[in-house]
């Protein structure tokens, strides 16, 4: 059994933009098949830039905010409760176009 509490768990900053900051609440390898269980802050107008996993299936949940999601070159808006599922290869990009931080839960499985 494993207890966290986001108030005892240091930000860490995402690798795809050190502007955006993340809790990681289960690291990879605490969990078979799981590569990260994260909460991430992004402050307006900040981006992860494209890219893709060819490994892993990532899932999004925005808790609150807004923004905009590009995958494999088209967009999507994102916004409080909206729950988006990213294949393994598919190039996705996150966009905080609001006014507000957008918060994010993400989690990633490993793909066989």
């Amino acid at each position: 059994m494993k207890i966290t509490s986001l108030n005892d768990i240091p930000f860490s900053e995402v690798s795809h933009n050190q502007n955006i900051k993340k809790q990681v609440m289960i690291q990879s390898a605490e969990i078979n098949k799981i590569t990260n269980f994260s909460r991430a802050t992004f402050p307006p107008g900040e981006c992860a830039p494209a890219h893709s996993h060819n490994d892993m299936t990532e899932v999004f949940f925005i808790v609150s905010g807004s923004g905009e999601i590009r995958i494999n070159q088209k967009n999507y808006s994102l916004t409080t409760g909206n729950c988006i599922t990213v294949e393994p290869g598919e190039s996705h990009e996150l966009v905080n176009s609001g006014e507000t931080d957008m918060v994010v839960i993400y989690f990633g499985i490993e793909s066989d």
